[in-house]
This record gives structure tokens, sequence and C-alpha cells, in this order.
């Protein structure tokens, strides 16, 4: 748990460092907005998550499954650091984007608000939200299938995706959507191959997924 603690206050650090240094300046209302926004709703997850959740969310433990530790490693990359890295560069230091009306922004934050909100739920409802793939069988992994999981399959990805798509016009930035949009595609490919391999190895997922059809997005896929 302590450990836990510790690699996300370094890494919610890292990302205020991130995005300010690389605009090169402090005052940034909606730069503080929105990182503000994603550290009060990661204080949050600590309250509320399972602490053998956190535990394992804190460790690369054996039994992950390589591939999706590749693509969820560069689609985290991209979500984040880089997200953060162009619009820093973008809004603080050299203005790349056309400004964007701030009603937009703030529509922005409450999409990205909305889609950490959604992760959340997801995380809290679900006691095997590991970090990466992994069969959880050490801790009697099963499927969960109330909450938002009654919706879509991946409803974390879900959230996931709205927020860091949102993310970048919240900062004012056009920019920044390009790593953002990357980082989306990773976790779209990383969804489907994690279906296969749940299906296949998880029990009772097969049956889950017939009765829940789509994997992120309802009507849709």
């Amino acid at each position: 748990m302590i450990r836990g603690i510790v690699i996300v206050l370094i890494y919610l650090a890292s990302l205020v460092s991130i995005l300010f240094v690389s605009a090169g300046r402090l005052d940034w209302p909606m730069g503080w907005a929105s990182l503000g926004i994603y550290i009060a709703i990661s204080v949050i997850n600590f309250v509320l998550v399972d602490p053998a959740l956190v535990s394992e969310r804190a460790q690369v433990r054996e039994g992950i499954n390589p591939r999706d530790f590749v693509l969820a490693s560069i689609s985290f990359v991209f979500f984040f650091p880089l997200t953060l890295l162009v619009a820093g560069f973008d809004v603080g230091r050299y203005g790349w984007s056309p400004p964007i009306p701030l009603a937009a922004q703030v529509i922005a934050l409450a999409v990205f608000t909305l889609g950490n909100a959604i992760g959340s739920w997801a995380m809290v409802r679900n006691k095997y939200f590991s970090t990466f793939l992994r069969i959880q069988k050490d801790r009697e992994h099963e499927v969960i299938t109330d909450g938002p999981y009654r919706c879509v399959r991946h409803p974390g990805y879900a959230g996931t995706i709205l927020a860091s798509i949102a993310l970048p016009i919240s900062l004012g930035s056009l920019w920044a959507l390009i790593p953002a949009f990357v980082g989306a595609c990773g976790f779209v490919i990383r969804t489907f191959f994690e279906d296969r391999v749940l299906m296949k190895e998880l029990g009772g997922y097969r049956e889950y997924a017939q009765n829940v059809a789509f994997r992120l997005l309802p009507g849709i896929w």
C-alpha cells in the first residue's frame, strides 16, 4: 500500500513538472484545473479502491501478458507524458494552435472529468483492475458483471480514452490531440487482444461477453 502511494505521488509530481516546465510558466489556469481534477480523482481512488488492488497495480507481477505490457506502456507514454509535453510547448511557448474558445475548453474539462470518473468507477468496482493484463489466479480472479461493466466490457479503458482525447482541448492545444489519439488507438488495440485472452483463460468471461456485446462504446463496438 505504501509503495503504491509513493509511486502515484511520484507519477503525479512528474506530470505537473512535465506540463509546466515545457510551458515555461506557472500562470496557466486550465493547466492547473486539468491536473488538479486528475490529482483529486487519484486521491479519491486511494480512499475507495481495495488496498489489495493498490498493491497489485504498484508491481510488475509474474504472469503479465507480454503483448499487453508493450501496448499499455506505449499507450500510457502517448496519453500523458507526450500529450502534456506537446500541450506545454504549444500553449506556453510557441503558440502552434489557434486560440480555442474558453467555453470549449471548459466543456472539454467537464468531459475530461467524466472520463476519469468512469475509469475510477470501474476501478472501484473491479478489484482485479490491474495495470497490465494478468489472470490473477492468486487472487481468485473472477468476472465482474455489475456497475459500469453492465454497459461495456472495458469501461476503464473507455473512460481513459474519453479523458485523454478531451485533455488537449481543455488545455487549449490542438497539436496535443496527435499523441492523445495515438494513445487511444493503442488502447483500442489493447482491448481487442485482451478480450481474446480473457475469453480463453478467464472462466465465465465468454458467457459475460455474450450478455454484454460491446467492448468500449454501447451500440458501436
